[in-house]
């Protein structure tokens, strides 16, 4: 493997990784449209718990001290919470709008980590969030500007909002985690602690699947453990605000998966602010290597 290869590892494992939960996604507003967004939700995370914990519980060498079990509760709280507000919005909105949305949380992240990790923010780093968000806007006002707007979408919106600020603060939680911990012991507490907060309201909420809505979440758990597990070792590797503008591809792919499953248009304004996102990925990949290069040679 070529040097130039190995530093941008990190950049292309969380660029796999984004593909994964994005598919992910898709497969969980199918589910949540058929059996509702909160047993979609818990059964996926107990899903992915089950399939990570064998393979953690076989490379272990010890438990996890208390200051990183704790990284590991305040992320699975947090993305117990952030499931459920992003799943209900998809339920209202179409996967790659709300994807699209969803990119405040990226750029909110960047200066979260100045804030809680210390890191310094480049003019580069923000310049390709900044691009990054000018083309979420350009397709979200594309959307917005031949749609009426009504009350479930209001709702979609108002979740989609409360999710991204709980992802941005998540971005930090993972770049703490995956210092301490990993990819495997990340997956395994992320899925398993986000279902045992999500299985109290288990009595009051949850609805018995069928069959064939079973088969469609259990491989949403299992890109949930791929996504999860590619997204840590990358953030192990560079700093969030070399990683943050990958995100700005979910939409892509969204709006792949959003056709093949629900056959969901995709529109110039889409085309353009697809265009711009790719544009601030590019943007944030010589950095990716020049940060991955140094790190690398501390690991």
């Amino acid at each position: 493997m070529t040097p130039s290869r190995h530093h941008l590892l990190p950049f292309l494992a969380a660029l796999v990784g984004v593909g994964f939960l994005a598919l992910m996604d898709a497969q969980m507003k199918s589910a949540s449209l058929v059996i509702g967004v909160f047993t979609a939700s818990l059964l996926r995370s107990s899903l992915a718990a089950l399939f990570i914990a064998p393979v953690w519980l076989v490379r272990k060498t010890a438990w996890p001290t208390r200051p990183v079990m704790r990284l590991h509760v305040e992320r699975g709280v947090i993305s117990a919470f952030m499931g459920l507000t992003f799943f209900y919005a998809l339920t209202k909105l179409p996967l790659a709008e709300a994807i699209a949305i969803s990119f405040v949380a990226p750029l909110l992240a960047l200066y979260f980590a100045h804030l809680f990790l210390g890191e310094q923010i480049s003019r580069g780093a923000i310049g390709a969030s900044v691009l990054g968000l000018a083309g979420t806007l350009v397709i979200v006002g594309g959307r917005l500007g031949r749609t009426q707007v009504e009350d479930e979408v209001l709702l979609g919106l108002a979740s989609l909002l409360v999710s991204a600020t709980l992802y941005a603060y998540n971005f930090v939680v993972i770049r703490r985690q995956s210092q301490v911990a990993g990819p495997v012991e990340v997956a395994t507490f992320h899925s398993g602690i986000s279902a045992l907060v999500q299985l109290l309201a288990a009595p009051f909420l949850f609805v018995l699947p069928h069959g064939e809505v079973m088969l469609t979440i259990a491989g949403a758990a299992a890109l949930t453990v791929g996504g999860s597990m590619a997204i840590a070792w990358a953030y192990a590797r560079a700093e969030a605000q070399v990683l943050v503008p990958v995100e700005y591809t979910g939409f892509g792919w969204a709006a792949l998966f959003g056709w093949l499953f629900f056959r969901e248009a995709v529109t110039l304004p889409t085309i353009a602010g697809v265009a711009l996102i790719l544009l601030a990925c590019w943007i944030a990949a010589p950095k990716a290597r020049r940060t991955a290069s140094t790190e690398a040679a501390n690991l």
